[in-house]
């Protein structure tokens, strides 16, 4: 029942549909519970600590430095889940979908056995599986350790460590390097491949790793973390390899933020006849959202495809629209992807490297935010605005912000890819001023 499950139930119920949703854990799924909207909480908390701390820029003065007071954060953060999990409850019992709480297993291909507190035996001529995504494992020597955490246990840790090791520098590792930072933990990143976020533009990439030097976090690309050893005073050492030479850092955590993977423990999938993808990570569906079995379908997380929750909430959608006899298919040429980092990050479309290895003869326009007055106003001046465009078409097809609000600026540039609206069009459109969506 995650944001797949819940919207692709909710839309089915509009339509007519008789549904019933099975959940074994919380409404919201891995986003509202353990990913999005609760990273989001304590980064904002991360972010108010900021500003504090720089409010003398603005002439305000406060008494030293600000007191950090975790369990207080981690209780806001639980106080935000448990609204959203409300009103989530609300939306089901509103729409008239049944919601069962137990865990499915398949007895066949239109069947399924419900285990919770009571035993269900649930038939139906189309079944969505939305069931998400869990932590990927690693076989890192010492990664049991008590002094190790993955991304779930750090949204629940009220003690604030003085330093912390985070073992990959994607989008998990990086929001959650730039949240401690700005709590006053010393950082320290340890990412296997040659550079940070590696899915984005790499200008973006290289801009990240810059301000993150900046602000005092230390990041380690290019390295294979070997070991986690617990020191006799309880502290973590991580030993990595980089360029086949062995360095330490000490930390009072280490947080494993090597990404996700599907779920698709103890579903019984066997019993179905369901293809997986290559290497077996993920169901396999068509655009349709269909698996290779008829009247199954499978959406979100557990396709692989793009793990966002936007995403699957999309795919839900058009799944259901299929399942009604249309023959909607799923595009994800403009689909948005936010990081949020300090400044935020985020893109939609094409990448530079991306245009180049498909032959397109394109051009890069790139403004700055040093050129806008509300960013300059804000003591918010670092970053950028990159555009993509198509030069046989004159077309947008890509961009990449980095910089104040770039999570919400990019809704406008997913607008211009999605309708393929030239570089002139935007142009010609006013933005109000003094705002930053004008970069």
């Amino acid at each position: 029942a995650g944001p797949g499950g819940y919207v692709a139930a909710i839309y089915a119920a509009k339509r007519g549909m008789k549904v019933i949703l099975v959940e074994k854990e919380e409404l919201g799924g891995t986003c509202l519970n353990v990913g999005c909207i609760p990273t989001k909480a304590l980064v904002k908390s991360s972010e108010v600590c900021r500003n504090v701390c720089k409010s003398s820029v603005f002439g305000i003065i406060t008494g030293g430095e600000p007191r950090v007071d975790m369990a207080r954060i981690i209780r806001r953060k639980d106080e935000v889940r448990e609204k959203l999990v409300s009103g989530i409850s609300c939306l089901l019992n509103d729409n008239g979908v049944q919601v069962i709480f137990g865990k499915a297993a398949f007895l066949g291909n239109n069947s399924v056995f419900v285990e919770g507190k009571e035993k269900y035996i649930i038939s139906a001529r189309d079944i969505i599986i939305a069931t998400g995504s869990k932590i990927s494992k690693t076989k890192i020597p010492g990664i049991d350790l008590p002094m190790v955490m993955n991304s779930t246990e750090a949204l629940s840790c009220i003690d604030l460590p003085k330093k912390v090791t985070i073992i990959g520098g994607g989008i998990i590792g990086m929001e959650f390097a730039f949240m401690y930072n700005n709590l006053g933990v010393k950082v320290n990143v340890v990412e296997f491949l040659d550079r940070l976020l590696p899915m984005l533009d790499r200008d973006v990439s290289e801009s990240i790793r810059n301000y993150a030097s900046e602000a005092g976090i230390s990041v380690h690309t290019g390295s294979k973390v070997l070991r986690i050893q617990q020191s006799e005073d309880k502290q973590a050492i991580v030993t990595y390899e980089d360029k086949k030479e062995e360095h330490i850092v000490v930390s009072d955590k280490v947080l494993v933020a090597i990404g996700r993977e599907p779920n698709l423990d103890g579903m019984n999938i066997e019993k179905t006849g369901l293809i997986l993808n290559e290497r077996g990570r993920g169901i396999s569906v068509d655009a349709q959202m269909r698996t290779n079995v008829e009247h199954i379908y499978a959406i979100g997380d557990v396709t692989n495809i793009i793990q966002l929750a936007h995403v699957a909430s999309y795919q839900g959608m058009v799944a259901v629209d299929n399942i009604l006899g249309g023959s909607t298919q799923a595009n994800y040429s403009a689909v948005p992807n936010v990081v949020f980092t300090s400044p935020e990050i985020s893109s939609v479309g094409l990448t530079e490297e991306e245009c180049r290895k498909k032959g397109l003869d394109f051009s890069i326009s790139t403004v700055s935010y040093s050129c806008n007055g509300k960013a300059v106003t804000m003591d918010e001046p670092d970053g950028f605005v990159k555009l993509v465009r198509d030069n046989a078409t004159q077309r947008i097809v890509g961009g990449s912000i980095i910089g104040a609000d770039a999570s919400s600026l990019i809704s406008t540039l997913t607008l211009a890819v999605s309708n393929g609206f030239t570089d002139k069009e935007i142009a010609e459109t006013v933005f109000a001023h003094p705002t930053t969506a004008e970069v």
